[in-house]
């Protein structure tokens, strides 16, 4: 499994994937990590795991497609098996999509397609759902509500917050995100329509479903 990743923030999910690949427990390599900020912490995460690293700059091309069509083809000459969205801000043209289609991945703070877009935990903590979660998905035109691989499920109590509720979901990331991936290289996930299914998994668990195995 070879696989890009972007970013945009802190790496901590971008840490758990590298981790992984560091440790065995996935085949393969992160060939290339690309930030579209200049002062993204995980840009020093990929260092730290001796992964080539670029930081890419919009506002050298003149639109969101233009700076796109360059990722396109700056990623392909990686010939990535999948591309992965790990904290990365900026939202994707439908080129790029149809590009990756079927092999680009995202990870997002809730239960979706629930509290879609940004500050999703702020979002459920305001709404006063008594559950959020995360969801790694695959990536359609469909902002953060693309057919799901895999989910964990958060309790919230009255005294969270934002932040606490962050590091709830956060724990459960760094989890089913390298777990999600391992299932993908493995060749075990089946996409039809909407639904996905990873063969082999066990299903109807709580609080991760399909159940982890490796993470």
């Amino acid at each position: 499994m070879n696989i890009v990743v972007l970013i945009s923030g802190r790496g901590s999910n971008l840490k758990a994937i590298a981790k992984a690949f560091d440790e065995g427990k996935i085949k393969g390599k992160i060939s290339l990590v690309i930030s579209n900020r200049e002062d993204a912490p995980g840009l020093k995460v990929a260092q730290q795991f001796g992964i080539p690293s670029e930081f890419h700059n919009p506002s050298d091309f003149a639109s969101r497609e233009d700076y796109d069509r360059h990722l396109i083809d700056r990623i392909e000459k990686e010939k990535p098996d999948l591309v992965v969205l790990a904290g990365y801000m900026r939202i994707l043209s439908e080129e790029f999509i149809k590009t990756f289609e079927g092999r680009l991945v995202n990870i997002h703070p809730s239960l979706t397609p629930a509290f879609k877009g940004l500050h999703a935990q702020r979002q459920a903590v305001e709404y006063g759902v008594k559950f959020s979660g995360c969801t790694v998905h695959f990536v359609t035109a469909d902002l953060d509500a693309g057919p799901v691989i895999v989910q964990a499920v958060v309790p919230l109590t009255p005294e969270d917050s934002e932040e606490t509720l962050s590091e709830k979901i956060r724990h459960y990331e760094h989890r089913i995100y390298p777990q999600a991936i391992k299932w993908i290289s493995e060749g075990r996930v089946r996409q039809k329509g909407r639904i996905v299914v990873v063969e082999g998994a066990k299903y109807g668990c709580l609080p991760v479903n399909p159940a982890l195995e490796d993470f």
